[in-house]
């Protein structure tokens, strides 16, 4: 009976992979999930992934907006990340939300900033009663 991996190894494992440049490295983790049967666990190896990752200096960025960020919106939420977070590479993951009013909505993996117009109206309607 094979040694079960934990999720640290696992989610290291596929980091070191990714950063070299491997293409399969998505096809591989399925396979192994599969065979394994954890499939479960996708969502909470995937976190793991994005954590391995910051710590070898690349951040994964969720980016939820409104409409589509312009090119410089982009550049001013990657240039925010990389000095608020010390990493030297940002890869950045964008959704549209028609829920969202306006602004933006990030989620790192070890931090969230809500910069949408509903928080800014809802810190307002605070400060006012």
């Amino acid at each position: 009976m094979p040694t079960r991996l934990s999720r640290r190894k696992i989610a290291s494992y596929y980091a070191d992979e990714l950063l070299a440049g491997k293409r399969d490295v998505a096809t591989k983790l399925a396979a192994y999930l599969l065979d394994t049967r954890r499939t479960r666990e996708l969502q909470l190896i995937v976190r793991d992934v994005e954590d391995a990752l910051a710590t070898r200096g690349v951040l994964v960025a969720d980016v939820a907006a409104a409409r589509e960020l312009s090119k410089d919106a982009k550049a001013a939420v990657t240039d925010f990340l990389k000095q608020s977070s010390g990493v030297k590479s940002v890869q950045v993951r964008e959704t549209i939300d028609p829920d969202l009013l306006g602004g933006v909505r990030i989620n790192t993996p070890s931090d969230e900033l809500d910069a949408t117009l509903r928080r800014k109206l809802t810190q307002l309607k605070a400060t006012k009663i």
